[in-house]
């Protein structure tokens, strides 16, 4: 998880390596871990009774910009989270005095785990008399998958075929009239598409000709900005505090979000006072109703909706003038 803070952080590269990683004392193959990734995947090991895992990390910091900051006390831990058991382990890094990096163990037991956890670094100090300040943290998580076999990195949204009507997802049946759903509860969101909803799944899989291409692409972009729409949403409300009150944001595809729309929907502010700004609106009321259209102008853009708005209109027009003639 990175911080928003007023005070001095480290502006050098913080970055993570697995050097190893075992179950239950046996070593895990090197093929299932990833530096290129950043990916673990526990899964490929075809074995589910194992107890517990090991992940062994080696992490290197700008050494003179922490001899010579001013901070105090400066540790560093390794943080595992998973969203969707709501597990967190945080491990203590030692600093090897030879080579200058902080190595450490996380250990994890498997009935804590059921999808993908995220493992992070952070670097905590004092500063300006209080402890516990987050100095910095590497840019990028690693993965723990414990559903794939390979060592890719998932995209950060899943596209999910499902039938509304008849389908094994018996929650999804009282939306049967629906053409999808954007689902943010877990650690991925997720675009449930409705299969039963005549002729969606064949114009976005197989649309052929400029009017059909046109159209699809207008669709698929409206369903991203209900998704992205969605997911701002969700991450606003997933934001906790440190100590001293500062919003800290919530790592993974939520931190994406928050950092890639937030100048659109509170322009001209700084990421950690437009952060501020939107999560108290949206806890206090005021000021919400107005953000609205700029969520909806935020979310647009990132699905391209005006781009493929105008491709459509085009393409009707040429078959109207192709019709005509």
């Amino acid at each position: 998880m990175n911080t928003v803070h007023p005070y001095p952080t480290l502006v050098g590269k913080i970055d993570v390596g697995v050097t190893r990683a075992s179950i239950d004392g046996k070593p895990l193959q090197l093929s299932l871990i990833s530096q290129r990734e950043r990916v673990i995947a526990f899964h490929g090991i075809e074995r589910a009774d194992w107890v517990e895992g090991v992940i062994e990390i080696s992490v290197s910091a700008p050494t003179e910009e922490l001899a010579d900051g001013p901070w105090a006390g400066v540790s560093c831990v390794a943080v595992l989270t998973e969203g969707a058991t709501n597990t967190r382990v945080v491990s203590r890094l030692h600093r090897d005095r030879l080579d200058g990096r902080w190595h450490g163990e996380v250990c994890l037991r498997r009935t804590e785990h059921v999808a993908r956890a995220a493992l992070e670094v952070r670097f905590i100090g004092s500063y300006g008399g209080v402890d516990g300040r987050i100095i910095g943290g590497c840019e990028t998580p690693w993965v723990v998958d414990f559903l794939t076999r390979t060592t890719t990195r998932q995209s950060e949204m899943a596209i999910v075929e499902e039938d509304f009507r008849d389908g094994p997802q018996q929650w999804l049946h009282p939306f049967r009239d629906t053409p999808w759903l954007v689902d943010t509860s877990g650690d991925l969101p997720t675009v449930f598409l409705n299969t039963s909803f005549e002729g969606l799944a064949e114009l976005l899989k197989g649309a052929r000709g400029p009017l059909e291409k046109a159209t699809a692409s207008l669709v698929a972009a409206q369903i991203a900005g209900e998704a992205w729409s969605a997911m701002f949403d969700a991450a606003l409300g997933d934001l906790d505090r440190d100590e001293d009150g500062t919003v800290q944001l919530p790592g993974g595809w939520r931190e994406s979000v928050l950092r890639l729309m937030l100048p659109d929907v509170v322009p001209g502010l700084p990421l950690a006072d437009a952060l501020a700004e939107a999560q108290s609106r949206r806890q206090e009321g005021n000021g919400w109703a107005e953000l609205q259209p700029r969520i909806q102008f935020a979310a647009s853009r990132r699905a391209q909706i005006p781009k493929n708005l105008t491709s459509a209109i085009r393409a009707v027009s040429r078959a109207q003038e192709g019709a005509t003639r």
